[in-house]
């Protein structure tokens, strides 16, 4: 088979288990996410797209903010919106905090789970979180039922008028936040023992509220999913109240900067078609590393001798013997010799029988004269077939007697 057929082959075997591999990992059950940030952009049990497109099936404009907290000014454009911050992966640093709570002054705040604890403490109140149980919680005034949510954190008042944040001290400065009045408190959610989940501030220097809620899990897929209050209770905090739903996602991971090698890469992992391909790849790789020439230094080749004029020209004796032509070998062989022995002027010059007589003026030795004398004696027509090879060896001791 030649080698342009193999590499044809082998790319047609790698695409075709490529694309079985890619289909049989369709066909499994998808695992299940692990990914437990509460973010829109995840579908999972811990994700939170299920809030995003039920608000957007209600007609409710919705936004996913993947900017840093100081471009939250972008977002004035006098709507009346809400801010939601649910559990942020990675906490806001004292500059961030201070860009949410300027942006706090023009729009509503949702603010939810214990990474969003700095923000809470801000307006007062700070997340505790149970650490061996939950608890139900429901509306005040109502009993609790089986569909009652579960949480596992509830909120106490921190009785503080200012609340300063050191986390930054080393690197920018210690921030400072004052806890706003609030003209009314609306405890939406609140546990069997009295302990507050949901909180609605009336602020009293603007005209803007802030949610705060202590479990952000209320507002998770999962909580979505089952069948009780939580859902219902969660649309209904912004449904029908809001021009916009702006998602904070830049704290989630998900911010504006990133490369498409790290996307497809990311992709490649949790895709069957990208395990695939990375066995596509591995298997390449293998067959390169098998299917290689040569790896290291070349080897040394064989050393061949040239082989001398005089051999050549027994050979051409040779082969005109066997085809009875005794006397052209015979003239072959001196022309030959007189080619090698005269300038290249002089060779075509004259006829060989001439340079012949006149060869014994330049002979050395009694063994070249007598070669001379036999050779002279063999250039005469009707020459039997063995006077070739003794032409030959007649010419070899005149050229070795020139040579010397």
């Amino acid at each position: 088979m030649r080698p342009r057929d193999e590499v044809l082959l082998a790319v047609v075997t790698l695409v075709v288990l490529g694309t079985i591999a890619g289909m049989l990992g369709r066909t499994r059950r998808s695992a299940v996410s692990r990914d437990t940030r509460p973010s829109t952009f995840l579908a999972g049990p811990g994700g939170a797209r299920a809030l995003l497109e039920s608000l957007q099936r209600l007609n409710v404009p919705v936004r996913r903010f993947r900017l840093r907290p100081r471009e939250l000014p972008s977002l004035q454009d006098g709507t009346r919106q809400a801010l939601v911050v649910l559990d942020p992966s990675y906490r806001f640093s004292p500059p961030e905090l201070s860009a949410v709570l300027v942006f706090g002054r023009k729009a509503d705040l949702v603010l939810a789970g214990e990474n969003a604890n700095n923000l809470m403490r801000c307006f007062g109140y700070e997340v505790r979180r149970r650490v061996i149980d939950s608890v139900q919680v429901s509306p005040p005034g109502r009993e609790i039922g089986p569909g009652s949510p579960w949480v596992r954190a509830t909120f106490r008042p921190t009785n503080r008028a200012t609340v300063v944040d050191s986390s930054r001290a080393m690197d920018v400065a210690y921030t400072t936040c004052t806890v706003p009045l609030v003209k009314r408190i609306d405890t939406l959610l609140v546990s069997a023992t009295r302990q507050p989940a949901v909180l609605r501030l009336h602020r009293a220097d603007v005209d803007h509220q802030v949610i705060l809620t202590a479990d952000a899990d209320l507002f998770t897929n999962r909580a979505l999913r089952r069948d009780d209050e939580a859902g219902p209770f969660v649309l209904a905090l912004v449904r029908d109240q809001y021009d916009r739903v702006v998602f904070e996602e830049y704290h989630h991971g998900f911010g504006a900067a990133g490369s498409l090698a790290g996307a497809v890469l990311a992709w490649s992992k949790n895709s069957a078609w990208g395990w695939a391909a990375w066995q596509a790849a591995v298997v390449g790789l293998l067959a390169l590393f098998f299917g290689a020439i040569r790896f290291g230094l070349p080897k040394p080749a064989i050393s061949r001798t040239r082989r001398s004029p005089l051999e050549h020209v027994r050979a051409l004796a040779t082969a005109l013997a066997s085809a009875r032509g005794h006397d052209v070998a015979i003239a072959a062989i001196v022309r030959g010799l007189r080619r090698r022995l005269l300038p290249p002027a002089l060779r075509a010059r004259g006829n060989w029988h001439q340079w012949l007589l006149r060869f014994g003026e330049s002979t050395r030795s009694a063994r070249a004269r007598e070669a001379l004398t036999k050779l002279e004696s063999l250039t005469r027509p009707g020459q039997p077939s063995t006077a070739v090879l003794r032409a030959a060896h007649a010419v070899e001791d005149l050229w070795e007697d020139q040579r010397r």
